[in-house]
């Protein structure tokens, strides 16, 4: 049985268009299977972004702070289960020292079923409980299950800069190659 996983979709192009109209230039990484059309697209070039691959998300927040106080607009791209890897950093970087950064965070482990449906439902703790995390810390978020969604990204960074804080944005379903 096939699922069509192309309602809950964002095609690759659709994410580089609001990268690029955000004017992000750098994308900081844990590379995720969620993202991974993204991060294809990504590492084939894209002009004005560059790719940073970090080697655990906690790195991963620091280079993006770094690059943050440097003048710069990076967007951090990790899974679920590195956003919870990284809280101590995040807590530090975004919430007490107050530089604004924007996640994207592929929600790992969702099951095709419950694309559609609140994530709080998931079977997996791990997709169940990042919504309810992020309340819980006090970080805003936003849920992208659609290309449309991806509009949300413009709202993320006017968010992070006036609360000066990070704001994570849950990517639902495998990103599409297109």
């Amino acid at each position: 049985m096939s699922v069509d996983l192309s309602p809950y979709a964002i095609t690759a192009t659709t994410a580089v268009a609001a990268l690029r109209r955000n004017q992000v230039d750098h994308v900081v990484t844990v590379p995720d299977w969620v993202q991974l059309a993204l991060h294809d697209r990504l590492n084939k070039g894209v002009d004005q972004i560059k790719v940073i691959n970090c080697c655990n998300e906690n790195q991963a927040v620091t280079v993006a702070a770094g690059l943050t106080i440097g003048g710069k607009r990076p967007l951090l791209m990790m899974q679920n289960q590195g956003l919870y890897n990284c809280f101590n950093t995040l807590r530090a970087v975004c919430l007490d020292a107050h530089i604004p950064m924007v996640f994207m965070v592929g929600q790992f482990g969702r099951e095709y079923a419950n694309l559609g449906q609140p994530s709080t439902q998931s079977g997996r703790s791990m997709v169940s409980i990042a919504e309810p995390f992020l309340q819980a810390i006090g970080v805003p978020y936003h849920c992208l299950d659609s290309d449309a969604d991806m509009a949300k990204l413009d709202q993320a960074y006017e968010q992070a800069q006036s609360q000066r804080t990070a704001v994570v944005l849950l990517v639902s379903a495998p990103m599409a190659w297109r």
